[in-house]
């Protein structure tokens, strides 16, 4: 997964199917005909198996629709290149159309679309439904599928919703998957993640302009989606942004975790505000360059530079539950984690005016209802109900905007699930907050370098590793899309570039 995020430069954006086939439609108005991109998405499949596999028996189960076509035209070359193939049909193209044409050209072997079929062969590809998925995969269609015994995806394995990466009935699990010009969230989100295996996009000749009619929402997270601040040479601490962390009594090392995040990712000062004298003295035994106060919350508010704040991790919910309404009558930006969703659980509108939120899927449903299978559309509610950035925490982090834009980050290893790796997820999106950012690019940097800090330290990883590593995630961010040091981002806001070649 991280390669093929790493090779997305120039290319975040993610069609959901209906975009993707809006782009299609669009492709004749710059001189991309449907046959000619067929024949390109076809060769794909083809060049991508032909590197990775030798020549074996192969079946192509094709289905009606263009997805199909492809499957004949990466039959055709297989064929032309020594491979012996054979093709099972679903059901016959439409007649007239581009897949009919591509299906007219197959002049090899056909054979019954069977299970049996799908067993013999030592190669299946899964040209039958692609991302446009209308109903469930069952019955004979699944059966056939799930007897394949190595598989080859064109665009997403049958079964998959490339919008939700949900299951639609059964799906296959694919040693590859080959899809064309632009990812789909299927591609990133669980489970359909899980049933791609490798991902190759391919560009195949659409131009990039069409994006600029489309205007797609959703990104694949990247670093060329926001600037990490960088030191002013004139500045100091104040200007570096000072960040407050809400000590609770009890689970002091949560506030810790954040705090020490928050001073790593770059923020000026950062103080924690510990409520009684026991656990200030626990904090001060803490981290040298955390400032610990006994201060009450409104004296500590009269600061303006205190603009940024992270309320939960650690706090306890009657101390939730009567500071966060605080901060936020007081306009300060605020980080709301971990206990804030119990404080208010079934209450979505006392969070309203926070920056960023940052629940997981439990503490997201105590506060907004369970996310069912669409947690997208879940994740964009909750963030147009707030106002705030959502930050749906997960091996597939959703991250929402209130305007709409959203983003998937897909590069968190199976280890970054542990305990306090959420305290020190806040503290990089409030030290973020406090140098400038904007929130979506707060939260979305936040959740990259905190994946990618946790790729670097490697198995056996603890929360208190984290920080330590994000110097060195920041230095990867930097040299995303060039190797060489200098930044090639574009930024969310700025035009694609003008052709996908």
């Amino acid at each position: 997964m991280r390669r093929l995020l790493n090779g997305l430069g120039g290319r975040a954006e993610l069609l959901t199917p209906a975009e993707m086939a809006r782009a299609d439609a669009l492709a004749p108005g710059f001189g991309a005909s449907g046959p000619t991109l067929m024949e390109a998405a076809g060769r794909a499949v083809a060049r991508a198996m032909r590197a990775r596999f030798r020549p074996c028996r192969t079946l192509v189960l094709c289905g009606p629709g263009n997805n199909g076509g492809d499957g004949y035209v990466a039959a055709r070359l297989l064929a032309e290149a020594g491979w012996p193939v054979a093709v099972a049909a679903l059901a016959p193209p439409r007649a007239g159309s581009d897949a009919g044409a591509a299906a007219a050209a197959w002049r090899g072997p056909r054979l019954p679309f069977a299970a049996a079929e799908a067993a013999r062969a030592d190669l299946v590809i899964d040209a039958v439904f692609g991302a446009g998925l209308a109903r469930d995969v069952d019955g004979p269609t699944a059966k056939v599928l799930g007897a394949a015994r190595r598989l080859v995806a064109v665009d997403v394995p049958s079964g998959i919703d490339g919008a939700t990466g949900a299951l639609r009935g059964f799906a296959p699990r694919a040693a590859l998957t080959v899809t064309f010009f632009r990812l789909k969230p299927g591609h990133l989100l669980l489970p359909g993640r899980t049933h791609c295996g490798e991902v190759v996009l391919a560009d195949i000749g659409l131009p990039a302009r069409v994006l600029e009619t489309i205007g797609p929402a959703c990104f694949a997270n990247t670093p060329e989606l926001w600037r990490l601040p960088r030191p002013d040479s004139a500045g100091h601490k104040y200007t570096r942004g000072h960040v407050t962390v809400l000590g609770g009594a009890a689970m002091t090392g949560a506030a810790r975790l954040a705090t020490e995040a928050a001073h790593r990712t770059g923020a000026g000062l950062v103080t924690i505000a510990a409520p009684t004298a026991a656990s200030a003295a626990v904090y001060r035994a803490g981290a040298p360059g955390a400032i610990v106060t006994e201060t009450a919350l409104a004296d500590l508010l009269i600061d303006p530079r205190r603009a940024v704040w992270v309320c939960g991790p650690g706090l306890g919910v009657k101390h939730a539950r009567t500071a966060l309404p605080e901060l936020l009558r007081a306009g300060r930006q605020v980080v709301a984690d971990a206990d804030v969703f119990t404080a208010f659980a079934g209450a979505p509108e006392a969070l309203v005016g926070a920056a960023v939120l940052t629940p997981h899927a439990g503490e997201f449903a105590r506060a907004f209802g369970p996310p069912g299978t669409d947690r997208i559309a879940a994740t964009r509610t909750a963030a147009a109900q707030t106002g705030a950035v959502v930050l749906l925490k997960g091996a597939d982090t959703i991250i929402a905007a209130p305007d709409g834009r959203w983003a998937i980050n897909a590069n968190a290893p199976p280890w970054l699930a542990t305990a306090g790796a959420g305290d020190v997820l806040a503290g990089i999106i409030a030290g973020l907050l406090a140098q400038g950012l904007p929130t979506f690019e707060a939260a979305a940097a936040a959740a990259w370098l905190h994946g990618q800090a946790a790729g670097d330290v490697g198995e056996g990883m603890v929360a208190e590793d984290l920080s330590e590593a994000l110097a060195g995630a920041a230095a990867a961010a930097r040299r995303f899309g060039n190797p060489g040091g200098g930044s090639r981002r574009r930024g969310l806001s700025i035009p694609a570039p003008a052709a996908d070649r």
